[in-house]
């Protein structure tokens, strides 16, 4: 059967995009809110977050015990999560529940309760965030090397700080809720087994005279170091490197993923993993991926746990092997690469959720979605010549390297 995309955009601005998905007997959805941490105030780090977890404690006739009962009832699998732009809200269930999971979601946007005596439990929650990532060595180097890469306020961790978790008031978490939460540039992505004119009517009917408001997007401010190193009394070492990188709606973004893939993407297969680790046992754990913030702030994140004797030379290599990048890749490199994104993209023709939750985020980044034989054409159609082409072009630069251990590592040029 031909992949379909369909979409709808209401008069107030929120964006319905769906995939039908006859082979399956469920139906996921995923809203896209535009109300993400880049939007906390000064003083305030951590309110998008708070807001989203108060909003959770009851809506609409059903207190916090009963929205999750109601729920539960339905066999909604749900999740929820904010990141720098986006309070994501999301579940799967049954087809046949999909309206019904849908009604509960639409009085959670639209009439939160907002409970004055639930506040205290949603900050406990959230600080207890902000603590594992303090207990987590490589959680908190890689959180510092967002911090310093990206321009503020679009690094900051989303789970903000204890300083402005613990002034947050009610009144902060109202006002948030009351000038973020609206439907215009947000995305609804639904995939399953639905009827498009009925989804389109009862989405309409729930949310299309929820009223519009225009908010500016945050401005960023540089300043980052390039250079950080965190000491911190332990026998082990945190490498994180970043770089810009082109964003997911380039037109040459593949090629670049490609190259990523081949440094440290791809596991047990990936350069990063086979010069620092296999080789040289350097390090316990290595990795590269691009991380997308906005639809135009982009980078690679690079990480290396090692021990600290051997942590000067886990970086020296890693240096090594960006500089080698430009070199290009090589055919067996891309065979692999090919081979796990068709496996990958198999998974997803199967998985209701994974689909809504991409074809939200394709529209986010791209304004359209691409289909998954649009995406196995693209990969079908990458070539070793074009990739090395692209990644000649566009080398490693203005690494920002964050490490954290006993001592200070020392950096070369690249």
């Amino acid at each position: 059967m031909k992949q379909q995309i369909l979409s709808h955009t209401y008069d107030n601005g929120l964006t319905l995009v769906a995939e039908p998905m006859g082979s399956v007997e469920s139906a996921a959805f995923s809203f896209l809110l535009p109300c993400g941490a880049a939007y906390d105030p000064g003083g305030r780090a951590g309110l998008s977050t708070l807001t989203s977890e108060l909003m959770l404690r009851g809506c609409g006739p059903r207190d916090s015990r009963q929205f999750v009962n109601d729920l539960d009832n339905l066999g909604v699998e749900r999740g929820e999560s904010v990141s720098a732009v986006h309070a994501s809200f999301g579940g799967a269930t049954l087809a046949d529940n999909l309206f019904a999971a849908l009604e509960i979601y639409a009085d959670l946007l639209r009439r939160p309760h907002l409970p004055a005596d639930k506040l205290e439990a949603c900050r406990q929650g959230v600080l207890q965030e902000v603590m594992a990532v303090e207990d987590d060595p490589s959680q908190k180097a890689m959180q510092e090397l967002r911090r310093q890469h990206f321009p503020a306020p679009y690094g900051l961790p989303s789970h903000g700080d204890e300083e402005g978790l613990a002034a947050a008031t009610l009144d902060d978490v109202a006002g948030c809720y009351q000038r973020l939460y609206r439907p215009n540039e947000a995305i609804l992505g639904v995939a399953g087994r639905i009827d498009w004119s009925a989804l389109r009517d009862k989405v309409g009917e729930l949310l299309g005279d929820w009223p519009s408001r225009q908010v500016a997007p945050p401005p960023s401010v540089n300043g980052g170091q390039r250079r950080l190193h965190l000491e911190h009394d332990s026998q082990q070492t945190q490498v994180g490197i970043a770089f810009s990188w082109v964003p997911y709606r380039d037109p040459e973004y593949f090629e670049s993923f490609a190259g990523i893939w081949a440094l440290g993407g791809g596991g047990f297969s990936t350069r990063f993993f086979l010069e620092v680790r296999e080789k040289r046992g350097l390090c316990y754990a290595i990795s590269a991926s691009p991380y997308n913030i906005t639809r135009d702030l982009a980078a690679v994140l690079c990480y290396a746990g090692t021990t600290a004797q051997r942590a000067q030379e886990t970086l020296d290599v890693m240096l090594e092997e960006l500089r080698r990048l430009p070199q290009g890749i090589t055919q067996s490199e891309l065979d692999f690469l090919k081979a796990r994104v068709k496996s990958s993209l198999i998974m997803q023709q199967e998985s209701s959720s994974a689909r809504s939750g991409a074809i939200a985020r394709d529209w986010y980044h791209l304004g359209r979605v691409r289909t998954l034989d649009e995406l196995s054409a693209i990969v079908d159609g990458l070539t070793v010549e074009r990739i090395n082409r692209h990644l000649a072009a566009h080398p490693p630069r203005d690494l920002t390297i964050v490490t954290l251990g006993p001592e200070e590592l020392q950096v070369g040029e690249m």
